[in-house]
C-alpha cells in the first residue's frame, strides 16, 4: 500500500485536527474520503463548511445523505444552490436507525419551497418530526394530508381525524381507514371492496374487524385464507374448519390462532422450516405489555409463537434465557438481535457460528461480551474469534501488538484500530498494503505522523492564511 492508500483513514480518525482534514477534503468527489469525513461524530467548523460550500454536488450530496452529519450543517445546504433543496428534502435513508430532526426553519422552507418534489420528498420523509406534521393534517395538497395521516395519526385530533376518514381524496380515505378497520366492520368491509387486488389488501384481512357476513363471504371466496385465519376476528368455528386444509399455509396461519390450546395446535399438521422467513404474529406484538401471553407464546411447541415472543422487549427474563437455548436458529437470532437483555453468550455463539447475514451485526449490540476476551480468544484457531480478544478492555499493548502481526488482515486491521497498540508498531502499519487505512484512522496515530503521511502521499499543503 503506497501513503496515498492510506490517506483515507484519517478522515475517519477522530484525532485528526483540522488542518489535517482540510488538507484531505478533495477537490472532487472522492468516495473514500468523503464517505469518511460526513461520517464523523464530530466535524471541525471549517471542514463543514468546506463540504457544505464543496464546487462538487456529489459531495454535497453525501454530506445531505449523513444520518451522523450535524441537522444545522445539512439545513445550511440549503443556502447553497437551489438544486441542493431536493438532497436536503431525501436526506439520510439509515438501516434500523433514527436521524435527528433538521430544524424547525429548514423545514419551513422545504415544505414552502417552489418546486414540488421537494415539498413531497421532505413531507414523506420519515424523519419529519410530529410537532411539524401534526398540523399538516388540514393542508390544501393532499400529499401532506396523506403523510400527516399516515405518520401521526394518534397524535391528531379527533375532528382531524374525521375529517381525514371522509376526505375527498380516496387515498387518503383508505389510509384513515386502515387506522379504524380494527374496530370498525363497515371500513373493514368497505376497504375489501376497495382495495380488491391491491398489496395492502391482505392486511386488511389480518387485522381488520370481520363481520361474521363478510367472513363468511370471504371463505367461500376461497382467496387470502392464510391471511384470514391469521385474523383474530375470524370466528373460530370457521377457522376450525380450515384446519385440514390442502394448502400447509392455511393449515400453519390455522395453527397460530391465539384461542388455541398447546393439543389443539399439536393436532393440525403445521410445518416451519428452518428457513422460513415468518412475520411476527399480530396478535403477539398487540398483547406485548401481558407477560403471561408472552410467557405462554415462550413456552409453546409452536414454533412461530416463539419466534414472535423472541421479538418483543417485554420478555420476561425467565423466558429469555429459555429461548437462548432454544433448538429452533431462528428463534434464538431473533432474540439476539431485538431483546436488550439477549445472554452474552448467545451473542457470542451466534456470531462465529450462525451462518445468516445479520450475524455480524450482533458484535454491536450492547450486551456483546468483552471482559475476559483476550484470554479466550487470542489464540482461537479462526481469525474473527482471535480479533475478539481486542475487545477485551484489559488485552494489553503486548498482546495488541503480537496480534497486528497476524497473518490474518481482519486481525491486523482490528489491532491496527486499537488506540493501545505502540506508536512504533503503529506507524510501521501505515505502509501495510492491507491495514494501512486501519492504521490512519487510529486516535493515537500522533499529529505530527498524520501530516508527514499526507507528505509522503503528495498531498498539498494549506494555502497560507487557511
Amino acid at each position: 500500500m503506497t501513503a496515498h492508500e492510506s490517506v483515507p483513514g484519517l478522515a475517519a480518525n477522530p484525532s485528526a485536527p483540522t488542518d489535517v482534514l482540510l488538507r484531505i477534503v478533495p477537490s472532487e468527489h472522492d468516495w473514500d474520503i468523503v464517505t469518511r469525513l460526513v461520517r464523523r461524530k464530530s466535524l471541525p467548523a471549517e471542514v463543514g463548511e468546506a463540504l457544505v460550500t464543496h464546487p462538487d454536488r456529489r459531495v454535497r450530496s453525501a454530506l445531505a445523505e449523513s444520518c451522523h452529519a450535524d441537522p444545522e450543517l445539512r439545513a445550511r445546504l440549503l443556502d447553497g444552490p437551489d438544486s441542493d433543496a431536493i438532497l436536503v428534502a431525501c436526506g439520510p435513508l439509515p438501516y434500523r436507525a433514527t436521524v435527528p430532526a433538521l430544524p424547525d426553519r429548514a423545514y419551513e422552507r422545504l415544505l414552502s419551497h417552489e418546486r414540488p418534489m421537494v415539498r413531497h420528498e421532505t413531507v414523506m420523509s420519515a424523519h419529519v418530526p410530529v410537532h411539524v406534521l401534526v398540523p399538516l393534517a388540514t393542508h390544501g395538497d393532499p400529499v401532506f394530508r396523506l403523510a400527516a395521516c399516515r405518520r401521526v395519526w394518534s397524535e391528531l385530533p379527533d375532528d382531524a381525524r374525521a375529517a381525514l376518514l371522509d376526505d375527498p381524496d380516496p387515498g387518503i380515505r383508505q389510509a384513515a381507514a386502515l387506522h379504524v378497520m380494527h374496530e370498525d366492520a363497515e371500513r373493514t368491509a368497505w376497504l375489501v371492496e376497495t382495495l380488491a387486488d391491491h398489496w395492502q389488501l391482505g392486511d386488511v384481512l389480518e387485522t381488520g374487524l370481520l363481520s361474521r357476513e363478510l367472513a363468511e363471504r370471504l371463505m367461500a371466496g376461497g382467496r387470502h385464507l392464510a391471511r384470514l385465519a391469521l385474523n383474530p376476528t375470524f370466528p373460530a368455528d370457521l377457522a376450525a374448519r380450515l384446519a385440514g386444509h390442502e394448502d400447509p399455509r392455511v393449515r400453519l396461519a390455522v395453527s397460530a390462532r391465539p384461542e388455541l390450546t398447546e393439543d389443539q395446535r399439536a393436532a393440525i399438521d403445521w410445518t416451519v422450516a428452518p428457513e422460513d422467513r415468518l412475520d411476527v404474529l399480530r396478535w403477539v406484538w398487540r398483547s406485548r405489555g401481558d407477560e403471561e401471553v408472552l410467557r405462554r407464546c415462550a413456552h409453546s411447541a409452536h414454533t412461530w409463537l416463539r419466534r414472535s415472543a423472541a421479538l418483543c422487549e417485554e420478555l420476561p427474563e425467565d423466558c429469555v434465557q429459555l429461548l437462548a437455548d432454544d433448538e429452533d436458529f431462528a428463534v434464538r437470532l431473533l432474540l439476539a438481535e431485538w431483546h436488550p437483555k439477549a445472554p452474552p453468550e448467545l451473542l457470542y455463539d451466534l456470531y462465529l457460528h450462525g451462518t445468516h447475514r445479520a450475524v455480524g451485526m450482533l458484535v454491536t449490540r450492547p450486551g456483546f461480551p468483552s471482559a475476559g476476551l483476550a484470554a479466550r480468544c487470542a489464540d482461537a484457531a479462526d481469525p474473527r474469534e482471535r480479533a475478539l480478544a481486542l475487545r477485551d478492555p484489559d488485552a494489553s499493548p503486548s498482546l495488541v501488538e503480537r496480534l497486528s502481526r497476524d497473518a490474518d488482515a481482519r486481525v491486523r486491521g482490528a489491532a491496527a484500530h486499537d488506540p493501545r497498540l505502540p506508536v512504533r508498531r503503529l506507524v510501521e502499519l501505515l505502509d501495510d498494503p492491507q491495514v494501512g487505512g486501519a492504521a490512519a484512522a487510529n486516535s493515537s496515530l500522533p499529529v505530527a505522523e498524520m501530516r508527514a503521511l499526507l507528505d509522503r502521499a503528495g498531498v498539498p499543503e494549506l494555502p497560507a492564511g487557511r
